[in-house]
């Protein structure tokens, strides 16, 4: 039996004792800054992220048309709990978060970047690309060049951030067949009510750079800049462009834009589409011959909407195409 001195003590050594709460170390609640560094060939590469945001995987990405020429239906609709199931096969489940990837490239002349992010245009998932480009030990005016696949709201819009434009230095590039479209009233008038948005994001925020003659639309067939070749990869939108980037000895980084949107759902099964294709047969069709021959040359990729940083290549495997990331380095290596 316990005498009143030890029960006191042993009392007293419970009371000084830390709770849980006050034992743990606080959650810190953020990520690491988003940015990935590699070297291939005589370039670097820096995969720097925008942000990531809930893909709307039910409302937008669509099935194959049960006939030819027809409507395509919603996945969720034509094949419910396919997408689902596709996800959970890879650990993922819906709400889904999608990234919002660019990338830099400094060719030991000049800083050329391509795709800019969202900037306010998404809310504040996003809007995160100069934070990280300060990170990775750039400054908004030191870009020279900023080549844009598409002007759609996630590609273009972190051209603008708090109303100003970002990258006071740059000359801005995309096709010219993108840039008429999207900077057309007109074509506004005849777009669908949920296109609307991005006709008039683009408008205000390449405003600056159009009046300061620093938006440079480009005609396929040439170098766009020494080193990066532009290819029409239309269907998405009628120019969107992918990137050819020759870094020597016979190799090439691609920066394929939006070809793939959500890896798990569309990899299996290359015909699915989202609602946002200007031409979902078109994009299909790009999709299929970019995967194939990329796959075949071993083309290192920056996808812009693939799991931060984006960075892998496609590899044909039973049958069908599968994502393969860049194994991770600590200290990029030529």
């Amino acid at each position: 039996m316990k005498s009143a001195t030890t029960w006191a003590a042993l009392a007293c050594s419970l009371f000084l004792q830390p709770s849980p709460a006050e034992a743990a170390a606080p959650k810190a609640g953020f990520q690491a800054p988003g940015f990935y560094r590699m070297v291939l060939g005589n370039v670097e590469i820096t995969a720097l992220s925008d942000g990531t945001h809930p893909f709307p995987v039910a409302t937008v990405m669509q099935a194959p048309p049960p006939e030819a020429g027809g409507k395509r239906p919603l996945l969720a609709d034509a094949r419910p709990a396919e997408a689902e199931a596709r996800l959970a096969a890879d650990h993922l489940s819906l709400p889904i978060q999608g990234s919002i990837n660019a990338f830099l490239i400094n060719t030991g002349e000049r800083l050329v970047l391509i795709d800019t992010g969202a900037g306010d245009l998404y809310g504040p998932c996003c809007g995160k690309l100069v934070e990280n480009l300060g990170a990775a030990g750039y400054k908004p005016s030191e870009i020279d060049d900023i080549l844009l696949t598409h002007l759609h709201a996630d590609h273009v819009g972190g051209v603008m951030l708090g109303g100003k434009p970002v990258f006071p230095n740059a000359i801005i590039h995309v096709s010219r067949r993108d840039a008429d479209y999207w900077l057309d009233p007109e074509n506004q008038a005849k777009a669908p009510f949920f296109l609307h948005a991005m006709f008039e994001g683009d408008r205000k925020v390449l405003k600056p750079y159009i009046e300061n003659k620093r938006f440079a639309p480009f005609d396929y067939g040439a170098a766009v800049l020494p080193g990066i070749t532009p290819l029409a990869t239309p269907g998405h939108t009628a120019g969107h462009t992918s990137y050819s980037v020759d870094v020597g000895n016979g190799q090439n980084f691609l920066v394929w834009g939006d070809i793939v949107h959500v890896a798990p759902i569309q990899f299996p099964d290359l015909a699915i589409t989202v609602t946002y294709d200007s031409d979902a047969e078109e994009a299909v069709a790009e999709r299929k011959t970019l995967l194939s021959k990329t796959a075949q040359r071993g083309t290192l990729i920056g996808a812009a909407h693939i799991s931060f940083p984006g960075l892998g290549h496609v590899v044909a495997r039973g049958g069908s195409f599968v994502w393969v990331p860049v194994n991770y380095e600590a200290t990029p290596v030529p």
